[in-house]
């Protein structure tokens, strides 16, 4: 979306990017909040923007991607939870109903955000959008761009 070329170099998790990062051997990464959080906090790494499409209640001076120059620029990771595919809607709808309310305690917010996630909560349904959205958006970029496994 930027257009910029961005060589991807291949590491084995975020532990050794970010390991590759703080010893200066690559100049970007886009880590996830709970690996880099600690590292930015302490001032070993510069956060430069958030990738989602709102501010973060994590790093709320942080511009997002879209603000500070991408428009239309959004990433974030989905943690989500899952069942069988022939679990009972009800069953799915208590779930559902269940961790809503646990997450919208303060406690367990906090809990969360101090190791550097940033909880949200949906429906099924949303979740279901959200993922086909994702799918859609980082196939296109695999097919513009001619990302293969090699």
């Amino acid at each position: 979306m930027a257009g910029v070329n961005i060589v991807a170099v291949p590491y084995k998790g975020s532990g050794p990017s970010l390991v590759a990062l703080l010893g200066r051997e690559v100049q970007l990464m886009f880590p996830s909040t709970t690996s880099a959080a600690p590292h930015v906090r302490e001032g070993r790494v510069r956060a430069l923007a958030v990738t989602s499409a709102q501010p973060s209640a994590l790093f709320p001076d942080l511009p997002t991607v879209s603000n500070a120059g991408v428009p239309g620029y959004a990433s974030v990771a989905l943690i989500a939870f899952f069942a069988p595919a022939k679990t009972p809607a009800a069953v799915i709808a208590r779930l559902n109903q269940e961790i809503v309310r646990a997450f919208a305690g303060i406690d367990l917010k906090e809990k969360f955000l101090k190791v550097g996630v940033e909880p949200a909560t949906s429906t099924p349904e949303q979740l279901a959008v959200a993922m086909k959205t994702d799918m859609a958006v980082l196939g296109k970029v695999v097919k513009d761009v001619g990302i293969r496994a090699d």
